[in-house]
């Protein structure tokens, strides 16, 4: 799975809501990208799914909402009119406290914490063209999984910026700072993801 623009054009959500497919399409400042096949990896979405499953767990009974791609996230530069946000990600899990960000079209505004799940074909994107969306935007911790590596990059607003991540092993458990009472137990997701 690699990405790549889709053109030189100045997109905003209107058109992305004509173009877009269901999975992978992204607008980050008007720029289009498109996800090319093949789809994600079984490491891909096992990292995914068991990612899920833990925080959602976790957050029962909480005011907190989980959610997994494919979801479009507008992140509005103000207070623009859906139609002229030049920004859509889709995060591969993403955690929500403020309900009145949710709509019928998925969230509009920063998730309070999020993760991306690097591919050979996406880590370059996500670390060079996602991360300063997300500090713009303002949210306040992304992890980076590099499965491959068996790591994790830790970043964490900090006066409206990420400093340099926090690397941590894909071992043990991990705390998120972010949302409150959630730790992520690594060894069940490697064990999940591991092809025998």
């Amino acid at each position: 799975m690699t990405v790549s623009k889709r053109d030189s054009q100045y997109h905003t959500y209107g058109d992305y809501l004509i173009w877009s497919r269901t999975f992978g399409d992204e607008l980050l400042d008007g720029t289009a990208y498109v996800r090319e096949p093949p789809s994600p990896s079984w490491t891909h979405q096992g990292i995914v799914s068991e990612l899920h499953y833990q925080i959602r767990s976790a957050l029962e009974g909480t005011r907190w909402r989980a959610c997994i791609a494919p979801l479009d996230v507008r992140l509005p530069k103000s207070n623009e009119p859906d139609e002229e946000v030049d920004t859509v990600v889709q995060p591969d899990v993403f955690i929500t406290g403020d309900v009145k960000k949710i709509d019928p079209r998925g969230l509009r505004g920063a998730p309070d914490w999020l993760a991306e799940v690097l591919s050979p074909g996406t880590a370059r994107y996500d670390r060079r063209k996602k991360i300063p969306v997300y500090e713009r935007a303002g949210v306040p911790e992304v992890w980076l999984i590099d499965f491959n590596n068996r790591t994790l990059a830790i970043y964490r607003l900090s006066a409206g910026r990420y400093g340099a991540p926090t690397i941590v092993g894909l071992q043990g458990k991990t705390e998120l700072a972010a949302v409150p009472g959630i730790t992520i137990h690594w060894d069940p997701i490697v064990a999940q993801v591991l092809i025998p």
